[in-house]
C-alpha cells in the first residue's frame, strides 16, 4: 500500500519542472512582439521536454557472475524532470525484485518495448535491439529540433542583422552634421544658394525609377534654375548593384570628359548604393573626376525588407512574396532579381568587406522617420503625368497621376517597429542608411522614403520641399570636400 501510494504520488507530480521553465534557458526571441516570444518560449518549452523522452541507450557485453547467474543488459534513460526519473527507479526496482526472486526454469520470459522474448534469446540479438532503438531515436530529435530552429529564425527575421555596420570593428567611425545641415537648409529657404558652378551634378534614382516618370525632376528642375548643370543618371534601376556600378562609371567618365567639370553625386535608396559601389570598384579610375558622394535613404548596410521577401525561412516562404517579386521584377517590368538579392543582409556584408569606400572620399549620408500619423495616410504623391488629348491646337492637358505612397510607407514603417522596434522611412531602417567614414544627417522632421523624390499634393509651404533638401545635402558635401582637402594639404606640409 505504502509503494502504490508513493507511486500515485509521483505519477500526479507535473512533467515538466521549474527547471524547464527557467528564463535563461529559453532566449528573449522578440521583446517587441511577446506574443511571438510566449510562442516561441512554449516550443522551446515542448522541444526540451519531447527530446528528453527519448532513450539514450549504453549497452554492456553480458557477463556472468560467480553463481553463473546473467548480468542483465544495462538500460540508462535520461528524462528532463527529476520527479520522471524517481519514477522510473522506483518501476525498475520492482521489476528487478521479482525477477531476482523467481528461478530460472519458474520466471516468466522477460518483456522489453512491449515484446515477449524468450529466455534462451541470443543476447547479441538483443544488443542489436537496443543499438538499432538508440541510432533511430537521434534521428527523431534531429528532426523535431530543425522544425523548432526554423520557426525561431522565421519569428527573429533580421533582427541579428539591423544595424550589423556600427557593431563591425573594422568601420571607420562617423561625425553628425545635422546641426550644420539645418543651417544650410535655412540658408537655403532665404534665398541663399552656395552651390558652385564649377562642378556637374549627377543625381541617381532607386529602384523601380524606371517607372516613376518624376522621379527627381523637380530637384532638376530647381538646379537648372540657378543655372548649375544637373543630370539623372539613366541606368536601369532594377538591374544588378555591380552591372549599375559600371553604367555609373562610365556615366561619370562622359560627363568629366565633356565638361572638364568635377562630378558630385547624389543617390536616393539604391541609387546610393550602386553609386557607392561605383566608386569602391572603380576608384583609381574615378578619383580625379568625382569631388564626394551623398546618399538618402540608402540601404547601405542592408534591407530588413529585401532580406525577409528572399530569406529562406522567412516570411516570403509562406506567403509566397519570394514568387510574386520574382514576377514583378523579371516577368512585367524586365528587370533581374538580383536587384532586390543584392540589397539583403548577407549580400551587402560580402560586398563590404571586400570593397569599402576610400577614405579620402567625402560622403555624406541622410536617414528619415516616416511619420505614422492619420494626416499622413492621406497624402497623396505625385509620381507621373497622363496627358489628355485636347480638340484645340493648344498643348494638351495634363492630369496629375497619384499614389498613396505615404500610406505604403506609413504602414511599413509601422510593421518595422512593431516587429523589430526600428525606427525607418518605410523601407530602410535608419542605422542602416548610416554610412560608416561619413558626415551623418538625422533631421527630426518626420519624412518617408517617397518624399525625397515625389512632390505630395497636400506639401506644407511652411517647411523646405525634396529640392532644397537635395541642394542642402550637397552643399554640406562641398563644404566637407574643401574641409578634407586642407586635412590633406596640412599632412603633406
Amino acid at each position: 500500500m505504502e509503494a502504490t501510494s508513493a507511486m500515485s504520488r509521483e505519477s500526479s507530480t507535473p512533467l515538466v519542472n521549474d527547471g524547464v521553465r527557467n528564463d535563461g534557458f529559453i532566449p528573449q526571441l522578440l521583446t517587441s512582439l511577446p506574443v511571438l516570444d510566449g510562442a516561441a518560449s512554449y516550443l522551446a518549452q515542448t522541444t526540451s521536454l519531447i527530446t528528453g523522452c527519448f532513450s539514450d541507450y549504453s549497452v554492456e557485453s553480458p557477463s556472468r557472475d560467480s553463481g553463473g547467474s546473467v548480468v542483465h543488459d544495462q538500460e540508462m534513460e535520461t528524462f528532463s524532470s527529476a520527479q520522471t526519473e524517481e519514477h522510473l527507479e522506483l518501476s525498475c526496482n520492482s521489476h528487478n525484485s521479482l525477477s531476482e526472486s523467481s528461478t530460472p526454469a519458474t520466471s516468466s520470459p522477460p518483456i522489453h518495448d512491449g515484446e515477449t522474448r524468450g529466455s534462451s534469446e541470443d543476447p547479441s540479438q538483443r544488443t542489436h535491439a537496443l543499438i538499432e532503438s538508440s541510432q533511430a531515436s537521434p534521428n527523431g530529435i534531429s528532426l523535431f529540433k530543425g522544425l523548432i530552429d526554423r520557426a525561431r529564425r522565421t519569428v527573429r527575421g533580421s533582427a541579428d542583422d539591423i544595424g550589423w555596420l556600427q557593431r563591425d570593428p573594422s568601420m571607420p567611425p562617423v561625425e553628425d552634421g545635422t546641426e550644420r545641415f539645418l543651417e544650410i537648409l535655412d540658408n537655403i529657404r532665404h534665398g541663399l544658394h552656395k552651390l558652385p558652378n564649377s562642378m556637374v551634378y549627377l543625381l541617381i534614382p532607386g529602384l523601380f525609377s524606371n517607372h516613376g516618370p518624376l522621379y527627381f525632376v523637380n530637384t532638376k528642375m530647381s538646379f537648372s534654375k540657378q543655372g548649375l548643370a544637373c543630370h539623372i543618371a539613366k541606368i536601369h534601376s532594377e538591374a544588378s548593384v555591380e552591372k549599375n556600378a559600371k553604367e555609373i562609371k562610365e556615366y561619370i567618365e562622359e560627363i568629366y570628359w565633356g565638361s572638364k567639370k568635377r562630378v558630385l553625386l547624389l543617390g536616393h535608396s539604391k541609387g546610393g548604393v550602386d553609386a557607392a559601389a561605383a566608386l569602391s570598384l572603380y576608384w583609381p579610375d574615378l578619383k580625379d573626376k568625382v569631388a564626394g558622394l551623398a546618399l538618402a535613404q540608402s540601404p547601405y548596410g542592408g534591407s530588413p525588407i529585401a532580406t525577409d521577401i528572399l530569406r529562406e525561412g522567412q516570411l516570403g516562404d509562406y506567403v509566397n512574396l519570394r514568387k510574386l517579386m520574382e514576377i514583378l521584377i523579371c516577368k512585367v517590368i524586365k528587370g533581374d532579381l538580383q536587384a532586390l538579392e543584392d540589397l539583403t543582409y548577407e549580400r551587402r556584408m560580402d560586398f563590404l568587406r571586400k570593397h569599402q569606400l576610400p577614405r579620402e572620399l567625402p560622403v555624406v549620408s541622410l536617414h528619415t522617420e516616416a511619420g505614422i500619423t492619420s494626416a499622413v495616410l492621406a497624402t497623396l504623391s505625385h509620381v507621373a503625368h497622363a496627358e489628355l488629348p485636347s480638340l484645340s491646337a493648344d498643348e494638351p492637358s495634363k492630369l496629375p497621376v497619384v499614389m498613396p505612397l505615404g500610406a505604403a510607407m506609413a504602414a511599413c514603417a509601422q510593421l518595422l517597429q512593431l516587429r523589430y522596434g526600428e525606427k525607418s522611412d518605410g523601407l530602410v531602417t535608419c542605422r542602416d542608411a548610416v554610412v560608416p567614414g561619413s558626415i551623418v544627417v538625422r533631421p527630426k522632421r518626420k519624412l518617408d522614403h517617397a518624399w525625397m523624390v515625389y512632390s505630395s499634393l497636400n506639401d506644407d509651404t511652411s517647411e523646405a520641399d525634396a529640392s532644397q533638401v537635395c541642394e542642402a545635402l550637397l552643399t554640406l558635401l562641398v563644404e566637407v570636400g574643401q574641409r578634407k582637402r586642407h586635412e590633406l594639404a596640412m599632412k603633406d606640409e
